[in-house]
């Protein structure tokens, strides 16, 4: 377990290092999402199984997925690049230390014993959607339909105008 931790920890950080620095913005779309699958294999390691398809069907699916049609409606995809700047090392040590700070105060920490919290049903849950949460539900649906229509409307208006050209 302490392996297989250390090894998606090391996944995700070095992930998110190329979200970070990878001029490339489709190749860090896609670093965002080896960043994803890893927090997901995180929560499987958690035994919080729900959570983990919940992040890859949410995350790494949908927003991901948005995210990838976005760089490739856009038409640059190489970034320029930036002009060097004094606030960097300072900024880097800040990070570090704000890194420093919260690793430190959650050492200390005594996590619960896997299994000792009430488990949630999965039936439960999806009765709850149906029934009580139907209406967020819905709302969130009519959301991503929503979404979905205007990028269909603006890759359409933007074949229309390369077209005339």
């Amino acid at each position: 377990m302490l392996l297989a931790s250390a090894l998606l920890a090391l996944l995700i950080l070095t992930g998110a290092v190329w979200v970070v620095t990878l001029r490339n913005l489709f190749r860090a779309a896609l670093s965002l999402g080896l960043v994803l699958l890893g927090v997901a294999g995180l929560f499987l390691l958690l035994e919080a199984e729900f959570l983990a398809f919940a992040q890859i069907l949410v995350y790494v699916g949908a927003v991901l997925t948005l995210i990838i049609f976005a760089v490739m409606l856009t038409a640059k995809l190489q970034g320029s690049a930036a002009p060097a700047s004094r606030q960097q090392i300072p900024a880097a040590a800040v990070s570090v230390g704000l890194f420093a700070a919260l690793a430190s105060a959650t050492q200390p920490l005594v996590w619960p014993a896997a299994g000792s919290s009430a488990a949630v049903s999965l039936v439960a849950l999806g009765q709850q959607l149906v029934t009580t949460l139907v209406l967020p539900f819905e709302v969130i649906s009519l959301v991503f339909v929503a979404a979905a229509v205007g990028a269909i409307a603006l890759a359409a208006s933007g074949q229309s105008e390369d077209r005339q050209h």
